[in-house]
């Protein structure tokens, strides 16, 4: 009779997904982070602008003082801009607020292999997936302008954080002007 083959040990291994992000606040119009940690659901108008609602992100989405930004909700509608989005896109808070993101925002690319990707990801953001995601989006109203978008859930109310930011010149590329 032979020994019993020996039995594998079992041992601990590191996953492969990353620690989990921590979360920040900061204000749904200027981007301004709350000057206390400690954000009561009775003062979540921002200090700082007095403008706009505090909104809690992971910290590795939050906008900076100057990025573009938008919030979308689940209907996939525009409830907050930020001054600097306002400035990118050419068009008034007014205007935008309670407006289709589509109306404002599309695919870079016209023959993108799913240019509903875009809407997927802030459909998923919006309704309670974690994820940070770039792609890459344009104004509506502009061709062969690619702007970075970082898709990220922010809330409360649970929404999609869009912060844009523009693409670095292609190498080998160089500017011409009139001048």
């Amino acid at each position: 009779m032979s020994p019993p083959a020996p039995r594998p040990a079992l041992r601990l291994i590191k996953g492969t997904l990353d620690e989990a992000p921590g979360w920040s606040w900061f204000c749904g119009h200027c981007a301004a982070a709350p000057s206390r940690q400690l954000v009561s659901p009775l003062t979540r108008v921002c200090g700082s602008c007095g403008m706009g609602l505090l909104l809690e992100t992971r910290s590795d989405a939050a906008p900076g003082s100057d990025d573009a930004f938008l919030v979308i909700d689940s209907r996939l509608t525009v409830q907050a801009v930020s001054r600097d989005a306002e400035r990118l896109l050419g068009i008034n808070e007014d205007e935008m607020v309670d407006g289709p993101v589509t109306q404002f925002l599309g695919a870079a690319d016209a023959e993108a292999r799913e240019p509903e990707e875009f809407l997927y990801l802030l459909h998923r953001a919006s309704t309670g997936a974690d994820e940070l995601h770039s792609v890459f989006v344009r104004p509506r109203n502009a061709f062969g302008v690619r702007i970075v978008a970082r898709i990220a859930p922010c809330g409360p109310p649970r929404a999609a954080l869009v912060v844009l930011g523009r693409q670095a010149p292609r190498s080998g590329l160089r500017v011409v002007s009139d001048d």
